[in-house]
């Protein structure tokens, strides 16, 4: 009975199967969640290498421009892939959605402005190299990074997308900013991810995601706020572009690069160990980091050869999972082949790319929200102690404060290198000062 039991496992593909790590699902079930994925992350994935580009102008054409987005969705598909299914010990084996960091923004924008787009290149391949060693070198990551640290980086991590998500329902960084048609826009898209949630059942209650942004889509063509002229600029079908610049190597930049990185490195152990959390309901093993972190450095030095920043987990879509429960890596596999089909063909990345950012504001705003919550239920595990209720308050206090209350002011006396890494960045002040106050505090101060 129980040998009927397993193979019963290993060849039914009910959409049930969607909630588990390896459960058999069909292709036509899985392509809907795999494309949420997608969705909630594509926009967010482009925008880091237009607001970098724009730094490096004039060296970058538009036509560079629109070569480098249709490398960076190849990219973010391909570490995808990876992330789902390891090359050695180079991925976790967990649902993790890689894409284009924003956390390298500001100091990739000061190098490209000083030295040359191809410093940063040249900055990003060794930074790359450095992250993806220090995660197969260092296998009890977790002993040296402890829970509460890793709890309170999630919980950073949540606070920081907030404005993200606000800013995306008035319209992002668009000159209509904050218009009643963005705010409609997105509220339309919300009431019907909650409708959708409320009413649908089972297995498709976790497609409110999907629904929210094709209702928004919908809602904002008939606006006219979806600009569709671009879908065929980039031909039919063209080859992601090797080599597009020359790699320059300056220390100056591979210094300040490799220290974000260990800022990146956190981040990952915070999205791997939330995910673990939200959509599995155990911790992630040192296994599933070491292979998260070791994806994260080796896919961004790879993406670095085909001319694009970094790449990193994408934390909306940890919120994603958490909130439908759906893990299965077939699943999202679909995701990321719908990726590296965009970096094969232009038409199919151009009309993704044409989401208006207050559709996909209107969804995401709750999933940054799951992402505060994960990591509040990962303090709750570690225990509301006297020590880790010092640690978790003080560090999200002064993190979450001095990025968002006269940053511009509080940084001044800091070289300016440590302003480009601290000034506007939540999670690397909330990991310095847990990580500080983990090695200081005692562990006796429980116990009085």
């Amino acid at each position: 009975m129980e040998k009927e039991t397993k193979e019963k496992t290993k060849t039914d593909k009910s959409i049930e199967n969607i909630y588990k790590l390896d459960g058999r699902v069909s292709i036509g079930k899985a392509i809907p969640y795999g494309l949420q994925h997608v969705l909630a992350m594509f926009v967010s994935n482009l925008t880091p290498i237009t607001i970098i580009a724009a730094a490096a102008r004039p060296q970058l054409t538009n036509a560079e421009i629109g070569m480098l987005i249709q490398d960076a969705m190849f990219i973010a598909g391909l570490a995808t892939l990876i992330q789902l299914y390891p090359i050695w010990r180079i991925g976790s084996r967990l649902p993790v959605v890689m894409g284009v960091s924003f956390t390298f923004a500001t100091i990739l924008c000061s190098i490209a402005g000083n030295y040359g787009y191809p410093a940063v290149l040249g900055a990003v391949i060794i930074g790359g190299i450095f992250e993806g060693t220090l995660g197969l070198v260092i296998r009890n990551i977790s002993k040296l990074i402890p829970p509460i640290v890793c709890a309170t980086v999630v919980c950073g991590i949540g606070f920081s997308l907030f404005s993200v998500g606000i800013r995306a329902m008035g319209g992002g960084y668009s000159e209509d900013y904050g218009s009643s048609q963005n705010l409609i826009i997105a509220l339309i898209t919300l009431i019907f991810f909650l409708l959708w949630t409320v009413l649908a059942k089972g297995p498709f209650r976790s497609l409110a995601v999907l629904v929210g942004l094709i209702i928004g889509y919908i809602v904002a063509l008939c606006l006219g706020k979806v600009d569709l002229s671009g879908i065929w600029d980039n031909g039919i079908i063209t080859f992601p572009h090797f080599m597009l610049f020359t790699p320059e190597f300056h220390i100056g930049p591979i210094l300040s690069v490799c220290i974000i990185f260990l800022v990146s490195a956190t981040e990952t152990i915070g999205d791997t160990s939330a995910l673990a959390s939200g959509g599995l309901g155990r911790e992630a093993t040192d296994r599933e980091i070491s292979g998260s972190i070791a994806v994260d450095g080796f896919a961004s030095a790879t993406s670095a050869l085909f001319g694009c920043p970094p790449v990193t987990s994408f934390s909306q879509n940890v919120g994603l999972i958490a909130m439908t429960k759906v893990v299965n890596r077939f699943t999202i596999m679909t995701g990321a082949a719908i990726l590296l089909a965009a970096g094969f063909f232009p038409p199919l990345g151009n009309l993704l790319a044409s989401l208006p950012q207050s559709v996909l504001g209107g969804c995401t705003i709750i999933m940054f929200g799951q992402i505060l919550l994960s990591g509040m239920q990962m303090i709750a595990k570690c225990g509301f102690t006297p020590r880790n209720m010092l640690i978790a308050s003080l560090s999200l206090a002064i993190g979450i404060g001095t990025t968002t209350a006269g940053e511009s002011e509080i940084w001044n006396i800091f070289p300016k290198i440590i302003q480009d890494i601290f000034s506007a960045n939540v999670v690397a002040v909330v990991f310095v000062v847990a990580l500080l106050l983990s090695i200081i505090l005692p562990k006796s101060m429980d116990k009085a």
